[in-house]
């Protein structure tokens, strides 16, 4: 039997998710009002959180700071709005932003519990993944570090660990079932944002198999793919990593390479609920068994909801 192994290539370019050049998935525009105030609005192109920093490198006639730091929701919204110092003249502004993904600093209960994500009484096999910067580019692994990779025997269904909103899906890539690929960043994952602020990370879906859609909610045990092997296991997996944005340093992100890049996301260690233990921390090289407790699965839901996550 193969060992249980994968790892995980954490970067400000796969991960992060800022731009700063190519402005096409978030944009903003602005408007001159009669009473010479000025209207900043946005556009993107999926309903998640995201965190701007708006900067202003020439600004007359407005008391408005030069740096704005701002959360957007929704596909579409009002960023902020500038009046005039005077009001018998025009702001003058010119301006650059960046955004990256996640709200920042969110508040969130490290000890909520999670389903293991595989439907009822699916015994899975679980290894930690590795940082992929620190075995091969000589970074340092991050002190919160914490990736879980959960391996079936046979290709099985993957289910949503907590209530969320699809933010984006890529499904593009067959698997590389070859042993001697040691790392692909050729994955298809997802990522589904909390009602805190956190996100989760789904990687290693069997192409065609993504069940869900960008801007759907899904509810705890919702189907979401099927897994794949990757990397010559002889188990199918999913990788789960669950994490939120803790810093705006983009200026340090710029300036660094794949040694000495520190990322913008902070990582969550998760708790699971199985039948093992109603709340557990997993241990690489254990196994356990996938439970739909009714406690969990009900602490984030409608009464609506509660009838079609239970059933």
């Amino acid at each position: 039997m193969k060992l249980l192994a994968t790892s995980v290539l954490l970067t400000i370019a796969s991960l992060a998710f800022f731009k700063a050049e190519a402005q096409d998935s978030f944009q903003i525009s602005y408007r001159v009002n009669t009473n010479k105030s000025v209207d900043f609005d946005y556009q993107k192109s999926d309903p998640g959180t995201f965190t701007v920093l708006l900067k202003f490198n020439d600004l007359t006639n407005s008391l408005a700071s030069r740096e704005q730091q701002i959360t957007s929701k929704n596909y579409s919204g009002r960023l902020l709005s500038l009046t005039p110092d005077n009001k018998d003249n025009g702001i003058g502004f010119g301006y650059s932003y960046t955004y990256i993904r996640g709200k920042l600093k969110p508040k969130y209960n490290p000890d909520f519990l999670y389903l293991i994500p595989y439907k009822k009484d699916v015994i899975v096999r679980v290894a930690e993944s590795s940082f992929v910067n620190a075995t091969y580019f000589g970074s340092t692994t991050p002190d919160d570090w914490k990736v879980y990779k959960f391996f079936t025997k046979t290709a099985d269904t993957v289910t949503a660990i907590r209530k969320g909103i699809v933010v984006e899906v890529r499904d593009l890539h067959e698997t590389d079932e070859s042993a001697d690929v040691a790392y692909t960043s050729k994955i298809n994952d997802l990522i589904i944002e909390h009602s805190d602020g956190t996100l989760a990370s789904y990687r290693g879906f069997k192409k065609g198999s993504i069940s869900v859609k960008v801007g759907e909610t899904v509810l705890p045990g919702s189907n979401l793919g099927i897994n794949t092997k990757t990397n010559g296991n002889t188990f199918y997996g999913v990788s789960i990593m669950l994490y939120y944005l803790k810093s705006v340093d983009f200026e340090s992100a710029k300036n660094a390479n794949l040694k000495t890049s520190k990322s913008l996301y902070g990582i969550i260690t998760p708790h699971f609920s199985t039948v093992e233990s109603a709340d557990v921390i997993p241990e690489p090289q254990q196994e356990y068994t996938s439970l739909r407790n009714p406690d969990v699965v009900k602490k984030e839901l409608s009464k609506k909801e509660i009838a079609v996550a239970i059933k």
